[in-house]
């Protein structure tokens, strides 16, 4: 039986990338951009060392912020 202190932490359970995207768009304020599919590829792809364990290793606790902080200088380039 698991105590309290060895539950996963919601933000860092492991999501699909369609469950990584909701959220992320669902949580964010409004006037941030949102993400799609493409543009979590290209996240993904630049940061390939995150990612070791295939498409199903999304979790907001990694990943989020590293996104936030990734998405304005490189929104505009997929968009086109």
């Amino acid at each position: 039986m698991k105590r309290d202190g060895d539950r996963i932490k919601e933000s860092e359970r492991r999501i699909s990338i369609a469950e990584f995207l909701e959220s992320f768009n669902k949580n964010m304020p409004k006037g941030f951009p949102h993400v799609t599919p493409a543009l979590l590829k290209k996240f993904q792809e630049a940061h390939a060392a995150l990612f070791r364990d295939g498409n199903v290793t999304w979790s907001l606790d990694q990943h989020r912020k590293k996104l936030i902080d990734w998405l304005p200088r490189n929104i505009e380039h997929t968009e086109k």
